[in-house]
């Protein structure tokens, strides 16, 4: 468990700096797979799953106002070597994690096969050996196509269901004829759509991030799962967006936790900058986009933050931070100021 989830954290770090370093005026999202592909696969029964197939973990979105995005797959797996330095055993099972995940994106392709950018990552946690992450990349460049700041075939508008083939959708090539194999594939006619499922789905996670209760919703449809933010949640596990916080000047709203570690009491902050925070809020997904990529380099540095520890500003405005509770502080409700 350890091994698959910090697989991901570090697969999904190096795969976002490579996008960052590439497209320096660029933002970069993040959004998992399955959210994006239920709009146009999902599969009635069982109600609103994409099945067994298989299918890349995360898509990734390089995006800014006025300029198609590109969109990139990445697998991410993690392993746990107790053996230290690498050995033969550990590498085995890198290769086939690796060769795992080549499948995985083998079975999503935009426009048409062989032609979507993708990152198939591993990382090996050797023990005091370190930490190391293997990446194969596979090339291409598909551009979404420009959406309008407003109107019908903007973000801001809720997206269709759509019922996209699976069966036999990639044309390949063999000797002696067509080979055809299953496959999510976006067609090219759809490509305005899925831009706009993508955007919705990131808008979708920056409110969950800051604890946006029903308010997340509003970008889904009912196969992504719109129906679990719209019940009425038990009263003490219904906080929207209950904590604020300064950051070297700057307002951040979202949630918080409080916890314990060795006895020592830990309160930990997400949230995202206000103003960005109500524009989703209002549903104003492309007028969030224009703000979020103007103030890209506004946001807090780490070493400004004063009694905070361990956090992360991104550059789209969403945060994370961590501290020990300040002696005195009440534990219960908000404590952030």
């Amino acid at each position: 468990m350890q091994a698959r989830e910090l697989g991901r954290a570090f697969g999904l770090a190096v795969a976002e700096r490579t996008l960052r370093e590439r497209y320096p005026d660029h933002l970069i999202s993040i959004v998992d797979t399955d959210t994006v592909l239920l709009p146009g696969f999902a599969r009635t029964k069982p109600a609103a799953t994409l099945g067994a197939r298989a299918r890349p973990d995360f898509l990734l979105e390089a995006w800014r106002p006025g300029e198609g995005s590109r969109v990139f797959l990445v697998t991410v797996n993690g392993n746990h070597q107790a053996v230290m330095p690498k050995t033969s055993a550990s590498s085995r099972t890198t290769y086939r994690q690796l060769d795992r995940g080549s499948e995985r994106v083998e079975q999503f392709h935009l426009g048409q096969g062989n032609e979507t950018p993708a990152f198939i990552t591993s990382t090996e946690f050797l023990s005091s050996a370190g930490v190391t992450v293997h990446v194969l990349h596979a090339e291409g460049d598909v551009r979404l196509p420009v959406r309008p700041s407003s109107g019908a075939y903007s973000a801001d508008v809720a997206i269709g269901r759509r019922a996209l083939p699976y069966v036999n959708s990639v044309a390949g090539s063999k000797q002696g004829g067509e080979d055809r194999h299953n496959a999510f594939l976006i067609p090219e006619g759809e490509f305005s759509w899925f831009g706009r499922v993508i955007a919705r789905a990131q808008a979708a996670g920056q409110l969950s991030l800051a604890d946006g209760g029903g308010r997340v919703g509003q970008y889904l449809i009912d196969d992504q799962g719109r129906k679990h933010f719209s019940e009425t949640a038990f009263a003490g596990t219904a906080s929207v967006h209950d904590a604020k916080a300064g950051f070297a000047g700057e307002p951040y709203v979202g949630t918080d936790q409080v916890f314990r570690i060795n006895g020592t009491r830990v309160e930990a902050f997400s949230g995202m900058a206000a103003d960005l925070y109500d524009l989703l809020a209002d549903g104003k997904v492309e007028e969030y986009r224009r703000r979020a990529y103007e103030r890209r380099k506004d946001w807090p540095k780490p070493e400004d933050i004063g009694d905070w520890g361990a956090s992360s500003f991104r550059p789209d405005g969403t945060a994370l931070a961590i501290r020990v509770v300040p002696k005195g502080a009440s534990s219960g409700g908000p404590s952030l100021s």
